[in-house]
């Protein structure tokens, strides 16, 4: 019974989220060729509103996400995928520039849901697997979205500018179906929080000690994140570009093809851990994932590079490789931090303060390549990046894990963290 129920919350979530990503990344799939605005390409004009929305919408889910309460979250996803849509609307009836604007509104309110239907899940025995499947269904939804919106723009001819919204009708009504069925499934019980903690919304006093406890680790982790956002964010918003520069064009499903074999191996990967009933253990195991993925994204650049390996299956190796980075820290490694250290709180605080610091990453580079008037190849540009990415993440990851190492090995066995967390919140 139990597994079934496991089973159950994987797929709800995952198809949960699916949909919701129906309504961020269709956009992407155009190319916008030939628009320029104030001299500057308005496609990444386009995707740097977006962007932005996302990382005010990471700095305020710190508090946000934190502090949010088990009810009234069904409606809350509803409300927000509401406005994202109502934006595409906009965006398609409004002339440029001034639809520009309406990125950013769909980017706030997207930028939220994450740990809205994170937290139905967390605090689990079984989160590993769970929450394997629900990080992995962005991999899937971003093939699969912009798929869907190349077909309907090809089937039916719509303009570039209408694809975003008609493709948010595609997944309204099983949206609604999904979120009424994650709000069926049950909380943790006993031995869920015996194993990984109870997880409770967290006051600013209770951040303020956590990120003190651990801000060196924490750090590094923040630094691999930015690291495999920017890169994720490339690869994912100017896909369309780079396979039309390798000489594939208009072939749509192409999208799906490297994203969903990515989405297995992930899944089973990730998913794995949920074996592992030691959480510092799983702790260790997640920095392997990610120092595995840093090696992995390297050499096939390298590979690429060299004439070596061809372009789908460099676009799928490095995608595998960024997403053995980015994925644990969305799935696994902050439910286990939080567990191997028996903190009472929650993983939503310590995913959106990395995601808040990974948009900027991504924004940053967008601005610099626009303001200083940088004319990229955006395979170039990508491939040659990787390759140094790698290095310097690798040597991050090493570091954190000898950090989290040292940490639980000196940790007093007498005095669990989250008594020490108690007595000094009292103090406060």
């Amino acid at each position: 019974m139990k597994r079934l129920l496991n089973i159950y919350a994987a797929v709800v979530v995952f198809l949960a989220y699916t949909m919701i990503f129906g309504f961020r990344k269709s956009f992407t799939v155009a190319t916008f060729d030939g628009i320029m605005i104030a001299g500057y390409s308005y496609k990444t004009i386009l995707v740097i509103s977006q962007v932005l929305g996302y990382m005010l919408a990471k700095f305020y889910g710190i508090k946000y996400i934190s502090e949010l309460k088990r009810s009234g979250r069904g409606t809350i996803i509803l409300i927000l995928t509401g406005i994202s849509w109502l934006s595409w609307l906009f965006f398609a009836i409004v002339p440029l520039p001034y639809n520009i604007v309406f990125l950013f509104i769909n980017g706030f309110p997207l930028g939220m849901l994450w740990g809205v239907v994170f937290s139905y899940i967390e605090g689990r025995r079984s989160t590993d697997f769970i929450g394997a499947t629900l990080a992995v269904s962005f991999i899937f939804a971003s093939g699969f979205v912009r798929s869907a919106g190349g077909w309907l723009m090809m089937t039916f001819h719509l303009s570039e500018f209408w694809v975003p919204f008609y493709t948010g009708l595609l997944f309204a009504a099983p949206l609604l179906l999904f979120v009424y069925l994650m709000e069926k499934i049950p909380a943790p019980v006993e031995a869920d929080i015996a194993a990984r903690m109870e997880r409770t919304p967290m006051t600013a006093a209770q951040r303020r000690i956590f990120l003190k406890r651990f801000l060196p680790g924490l750090a590094a982790c923040i630094l691999i994140y930015t690291f495999a956002t920017i890169f994720r964010d490339i690869r994912d918003n100017f896909g369309a570009e780079m396979w039309k520069e390798m000489g594939f064009f208009n072939q749509p499903a192409i999208f799906s093809k490297t994203e969903t074999p990515i989405t297995l191996i992930i899944l089973v990967l990730i998913g794995s851990m949920v074996m592992i009933r030691n959480n510092f253990k799983a702790l260790m195991l997640a920095h392997v994932f990610i120092a595995l993925g840093f090696i992995l994204a390297g050499l096939s650049t390298l590979a690429f590079i060299n004439g070596q390996l061809a372009p789908l299956w460099w676009m799928t190796l490095v995608g595998l490789g960024l997403y053995m980075v980015y994925i644990p820290f969305n799935a696994v490694f902050f439910e286990r931090l939080i567990a191997t250290f028996r903190y009472a709180g929650n993983v939503g605080f310590l995913i959106y303060l990395a995601d808040s610091f990974g948009y900027i990453g991504s924004v940053g580079v967008l601005f610099s390549k626009e303001i200083f008037k940088v004319q990229l190849n955006w395979v170039s540009f990508f491939s040659n990046s990787v390759i140094w990415l790698s290095v310097l993440g690798l040597m991050l990851t090493l570091f954190s894990a000898f950090y989290f190492r040292l940490k639980y090995k000196s940790a007093e066995p007498k005095k669990p963290a989250f008594l020490e967390e108690k007595q000094a919140f009292l103090k406060y």
